[in-house]
């Protein structure tokens, strides 16, 4: 398995980081994809990368931290320079939810981030809440074959994501398809192709049934997983296959 999401800087997963890992290989994930989400968060994630060879990173800022961390295109291509552990771009997007940052600001890192994903040809992780018609409208505009996109711990409409899957998309699942209340959700994952379905944890956030509301962290993507196998009505062997291999060709080809 690959939990293609996860925030490994964050606690308590940074300071138990050699027995996050263990437990992690234990369940039978071979890759982590750690998220940036400052330019303090990339700092530590530059030597997380390090760790353990089964560890890579992204470089961006989160919607969240916009207002604080002003980034351009070219920053976030050199900071790709930096290893070849770092493999994406993100996680950006909208989240009109919160507000925590001014919108204007949140759109113009978006793009910043959008423009260094079309010139390095990186997967760009994308967080959107409350921001559908935004979202699409922003990606809309920056549409090439050149643009790689992965809607990270997607919970979006079934239309948005019939809309997405024109910009040949790809969708996260995280913990949230686990929940008693995620029917609808659960049926938009039931829809989408197989071959554009990856999973994820967004841990130490979001942790699955039967561990909803204690911390999360990778080795949970296992209920993930069986759940989200169930959802498509197929065994779970062959949801690890296909959500691995979709994985390694967005980021590895």
């Amino acid at each position: 398995m690959i939990d293609s999401h996860c925030h490994l800087d964050h606690e308590p997963l940074f300071s138990d980081l050699k027995n996050v890992i263990k437990r992690s290989k234990s369940v039978g994930i071979e890759k982590l994809l750690t998220i940036s989400t400052s330019f303090d968060s990339f700092n530590k994630i530059k030597e997380i990368v390090n760790k353990d060879k089964i560890i890579y990173g992204t470089i961006g800022i989160h919607p969240h931290e916009a207002e604080t961390n002003l980034i351009n295109s070219e920053q976030i291509i050199e900071s790709l320079k930096k290893t070849d552990k770092i493999i994406g771009i993100g996680e950006t997007g909208l989240d009109f939810y919160y507000n925590n940052s001014d919108r204007y600001k949140q759109i113009s890192s978006f793009e910043e981030h959008i423009k260094a994903a079309i010139k390095t040809k990186k997967p760009l992780i994308v967080h959107s809440r409350n921001a559908e018609n935004e979202t699409y409208e922003i990606l809309s505009n920056y549409k090439c074959d050149d643009l790689k996109i992965l809607m990270h711990c997607f919970t979006g409409s079934y239309e948005f994501s019939k809309k997405l899957l024109t910009f040949n998309s790809y969708f996260s699942a995280s913990g949230i398809i686990t929940f008693k209340n995620s029917q609808t959700l659960q049926d938009t994952f039931s829809s989408l192709p197989l071959d554009k379905i990856l999973i994820e944890t967004d841990s130490p956030f979001l942790a699955p049934v039967p561990n909803r509301g204690k911390k999360n962290e990778p080795s949970f993507i296992d209920f993930t997983a069986s759940k989200l196998a169930e959802i498509k009505n197929i065994s779970k062997a062959k949801l690890v296959e296909a959500t691995t291999k979709n994985f390694n060709d967005l980021f590895f080809s």
